[in-house]
C-alpha cells in the first residue's frame, strides 16, 4: 500500500474501506507507527470500540497517540473540523500531522447523515495546502452502499483491500451542492417573525415553546443561546429581520431561523475561534451547543436549523 503521507501534494485525505477488525488494524496501525517513526504528531478520533482496538494493538506506543471519542466530540459533525481536527493540527505546526477521523459509523441517523457527508467534503476545503493527512475509515461490512459511494465522492484517494487508488468518483462541488438542500419545516411548527426590536421576545418565545415540549432547564439554556446567536446574526447580517420556528422531533427540540442573507463561506461556523477575536463567534457557538446543525443558503436567503436534545 502506498503511504498517503508520501504523496507530493501537501494535504492527503484518503478513505479506508475495511471489512473486519483485522483490515481495520492493518490500515490504521501502520499509518500511526509510520507517523511516530517520522516524529509526526498522530491522533485518532473514532468510536470508542475502535479506539480500544487500536490501543490494544499499539501497546505501549499508544501513549504517543492523542485519542478522541468521536461519538462524543463529533456527535454534531459541524464541530469536528474546528474542535477535533483543527484543534489538533493547529497546535502542531512544525511538519506533517497525521489524523485518523471516523465520523460515519453504523447508527448515524438519516437526519445526521447529510451533515456527515458535508463534513467529509469540507475537510478538503479546510485543509487544502496544509501538511496534514486525514485518514477516514469506513466500515464496508455494515454501512449501506450509498454511504460507501459517498466515501468515494468525498475522498480523492480510496484504500480498499490494501490497495490505494485515486477515486474516479471524487466530486467535491457536486457533493457540497447536494448537501445544501432546502430544509422543509413541518406545517405545525410554532412560528414568530422578528426584527431588532423583537430579539428578546423571540428568545423568550423559544424558551417557552421548548419548555412546553418537555425540554430540561439545562438544555433550555443552551437553546436560548442558540436562538440568541441565530436571530442576532439575522438582524446584523441577514437583512435586519427573520423568521424563527420551533418544534419537537423525537427526543430533540428543533429550532430554525430563516432570513434573507447569504453565507458565502462554506466553512462558516467551522473556523476555530481565537481568544482575541471580537466577532464571528455566532455560528461557531451554535455548532458547539447543538447536537446537530443543518444549513441551507442561496441567493434567496439562508436557513439555519439546530437540533438540541430535550435532556
Amino acid at each position: 500500500m502506498t503511504n498517503a503521507a508520501t504523496r507530493t501534494e501537501p494535504f492527503a485525505h484518503p478513505a479506508l474501506l475495511y471489512r473486519s477488525d483485522q483490515e481495520y488494524l492493518a490500515g490504521t496501525v501502520p499509518f500511526l507507527l509510520d507517523g511516530m517513526a517520522a516524529a509526526e504528531p498522530v491522533a485518532v478520533a473514532a468510536p470508542a470500540p475502535r479506539l480500544e482496538l487500536i490501543r490494544a494493538e499499539l501497546g505501549t506506543a499508544a501513549a504517543e497517540v492523542h485519542f478522541v471519542d468521536m461519538t462524543r466530540a463529533g456527535r454534531n459533525p459541524g464541530r469536528i473540523i474546528p474542535a477535533v481536527l483543527r484543534s489538533f493540527a493547529d497546535a502542531r505546526t512544525a511538519g506533517r500531522v497525521r489524523i485518523i477521523g471516523e465520523p460515519i459509523w453504523p447508527g448515524r441517523t438519516a437526519v445526521e447523515y447529510p451533515a456527515c457527508v458535508q463534513h467529509e467534503a469540507l475537510i478538503n476545503v479546510a485543509f487544502q495546502g496544509r501538511e496534514v493527512t486525514i485518514l477516514c475509515p469506513y466500515d464496508a461490512r455494515a454501512l449501506p452502499a450509498d454511504v460507501i459511494a459517498d466515501a468515494h465522492a468525498t475522498h480523492p484517494v480510496v484504500i480498499d483491500a490494501g490497495r490505494e487508488r485515486a477515486s474516479t468518483a471524487y466530486a467535491l462541488e457536486r457533493v457540497l451542492a447536494r448537501c445544501n438542500e432546502r430544509l422543509l419545516h413541518p406545517p405545525g411548527a410554532a412560528t414568530v417573525h422578528f426584527d431588532s426590536d423583537a430579539l428578546p421576545t423571540s428568545r423568550d418565545f423559544a424558551v417557552r415553546e421548548a419548555r412546553e415540549r418537555g425540554m430540561s432547564d439545562a438544555r433550555v439554556q443552551d437553546l436560548a443561546l442558540v436562538v440568541a446567536e441565530l436571530t442576532t446574526n439575522s438582524v446584523v447580517h441577514g437583512g435586519g429581520s427573520g423568521t424563527l420556528r420551533i418544534w419537537a422531533e423525537s427526543e430533540q427540540i428543533v429550532c430554525e431561523v430563516q432570513d434573507d442573507g447569504h453565507l458565502a463561506d462554506p466553512l462558516a461556523g467551522r473556523h476555530p475561534v481565537r481568544i482575541e477575536q471580537l466577532g464571528g463567534r455566532g455560528l461557531f457557538l451554535v455548532h458547539f451547543l447543538s447536537d446537530l446543525v443543518r444549513v441551507h443558503t442561496g441567493e434567496d436567503g439562508t436557513t439555519v436549523r439546530s437540533y438540541v436534545a430535550r435532556t
